[in-house]
């Protein structure tokens, strides 16, 4: 039953109340404070309009969902009771409240359809807030999202103008759908057990079938969400690898030979299936130029890897919220725990690494609403891989140190911080892990002046207001400076700079719109020297108010 069914519970002592009823978007002063400053006009706008999301993830009913869509993953169904092949994937009602309701906030493909300003930006608070409540079924609205920017690049406009709106739906429905169905998801089958991020390495092969189509064989090693509508996959056409889109139903209303081998089972993310498909003889239409499968995909990765961020932020926001919400609550040797100089430390820092995160997150969000601008275009280029490194890394770390201010509780399922924390590692393996995504900054900078201008240029805007920061920059300038020097070397140093050139972007980011006591207690930290990246060593002031300020607050 959910919470709304059940009786009074009798209460125990010097225990939390359950951190239910508070608002999750306009609660969360970090997420709004950046809105205000990202797009100053929209800004009131924005966050009513995201209103009801808050408030909905901020009830008992949504959590329960997210535990119940969790503790019972999907099942695969190879094939009916006769026998006929199927391959359908049931899922607990669950998950389809919480990605009924995904959709429905807009959170899939909207933004790529809406005409109002800052679309991207509220997609992505929306995205960030109601990740919060469940992060598995954030996948499906992620690739959908993702789906469009290829779609548009195909030879033929009738795909995109045939499934774009679909896409943009917010509505949900999770039938196998009739090729007219209004709504839909979509799905992803890039990489293969030989090759993983290594795409070119791809077998699957695509031969034109005479009627516009091509007929694809071969298996997918990880495709997420195997239900969707459609789906992106990487084939080796006649012309080279190219990308296709790939219906779950054809034109004529019959289903396109797409069988699920099996379901992975995976550390987390267990309310989403992950699964194997082969293909053989499935039906798919030609995205983008032959030969240029891997340039089609490019901006589609760029949007996932946005998604990665945003995920992650939103991991991270959680783990603070039940962190600090508990030691405001909890009594320990004659005192409450936020009281403790050292816990008060501890979520201090945690609280600051959620404002940083939030902060780099939602900046490059904006850019997306800025896409005809070219160096919004060259912020992305170089911002998105040092976020998705960089963000996606602290996640861990921050997620094992939350679950710890909550004491043996926090090792306990019924608390959500062990989802929490087997979900934190995800983000920085999905669409490149931490190397590929080190190697492709590299890339960037040797290849593409315009992305390091941009990074210049972004950290630029806070020069003079802290020095550490100016040190920092300089210090990391001249580091790229070696490496430049040496190509040969620069490889081996490569998560030494990516890691360097986002904290310098989260602390430019920082300085010039958090609080004080936020932005003193980064560059204190991040930016020194001897960082060693152990959490709850804030040497700065106002520790207290920057607990606060994350505090969840329950009308």
């Amino acid at each position: 039953m959910l919470p709304t069914d059940r009786a009074p519970l009798r209460v125990a002592a010097n225990q939390p109340p359950p951190l239910e009823g508070h608002d999750v978007v306009r609660g969360d002063a970090a997420l709004t404070g950046a809105v205000h400053r990202l797009a100053p006009d929209a800004a009131t706008d924005l966050l009513d309009d995201l209103g009801g999301l808050g408030l909905l993830a901020g009830t008992g009913e949504a959590r329960e969902h997210g535990r119940l869509a969790n503790a019972h993953p999907p099942v695969l169904r190879t094939v009916d009771r006769y026998g006929h092949r199927v391959d359908e994937v049931e899922f607990h009602p669950s998950w389809h409240w919480l990605l009924g309701h995904g959709v429905g906030f807009g959170l899939a493909a909207a933004p790529w359809t809406a005409t109002g300003p800052a679309a991207h930006l509220r997609r992505a608070v929306g995205f960030l807030a109601w990740s919060q409540v469940e992060p598995g079924h954030a996948c499906p609205l992620s690739m959908t999202y993702a789906a469009v920017p290829a779609l548009r690049s195909a030879p033929d406009p009738t795909l995109a103008a045939s499934w774009v709106p679909r896409l943009a739906a917010t509505s949900y429905d999770p039938a196998l759908g009739t090729p007219g169905k209004p709504s839909a998801l979509a799905g992803m089958g890039m990489t293969e057990r030989q090759g993983g991020s290594d795409v070119r390495a791809t077998t699957t092969t695509a031969e034109p079938d005479g009627t516009g189509a091509h007929l694809l064989a071969g298996h997918k090693w990880f495709t997420s969400a195997p239900m969707s509508d459609v789906f992106l996959v990487l084939a080796q056409a006649p012309g080279g690898l190219s990308c296709f889109l790939v219906p779950r139903v054809l034109p004529d209303g019959g289903r396109n030979p797409l069988d699920v081998v099996r379901l992975k089972d995976k550390l987390g993310n267990r309310s989403n299936a992950s699964s194997e498909l082969e293909l053989a003889g499935t039906r798919g239409w030609m995205v983008g130029e032959e030969g240029r499968g891997v340039r089609t995909i490019i901006d589609m990765v760029a949007a996932t890897r946005l998604d990665c961020v945003l995920g992650s932020a939103a991991l991270v926001r959680r783990a603070v919220a039940e962190a600090s919400w508990h030691v405001a609550h909890r009594s320990a040797f004659g005192r409450r725990l936020v009281d403790a100089p050292l816990m008060q430390n501890v979520v201090a820092d945690l609280a600051v690494e959620s404002e940083a995160a939030t902060a780099l997150a939602l900046r490059l969000a904006a850019s997306v609403d800025a896409r005809d601008d070219p160096r919004e275009a060259a912020l992305r280029r170089i911002g998105l891989p040092l976020a998705k490194f960089w963000v996606c890394k602290r996640t861990p770390l921050v997620a094992a140190e939350a679950l710890e201010c909550l004491g043996g509780n926090g090792y306990v399922e019924e608390s959500g911080m062990p989802l929490l924390f087997r979900e934190s590692p995800l983000n920085s393996v999905w669409e490149g892990s931490g190397n590929v995504n080190a190697l492709d900054v590299l890339r960037a900078l040797t290849r593409e002046p315009a992305a390091l201008e941009a990074w210049v240029d972004e950290v630029g805007l806070a020069r003079g207001a802290d020095a550490r920061l100016d040190r920092a920059v300089d210090d990391t300038l001249a580091l790229l400076g070696e490496l430049m020097a040496d190509p040969a070397g620069a490889e081996r140093l490569a998560r030494r700079l990516a890691g360097r050139m986002a904290a310098c972007l989260q602390g430019a980011l920082l300085v010039r719109g958090a609080p004080a006591e936020v932005a003193d207690a980064f560059c204190a930290s991040r930016l020194g020297p001897s960082y060693d990246g152990t959490l709850g060593t804030l040497t700065t002031g106002g520790l207290r108010a920057v607990v606060d300020r994350a505090t969840p607050r329950v009308d």
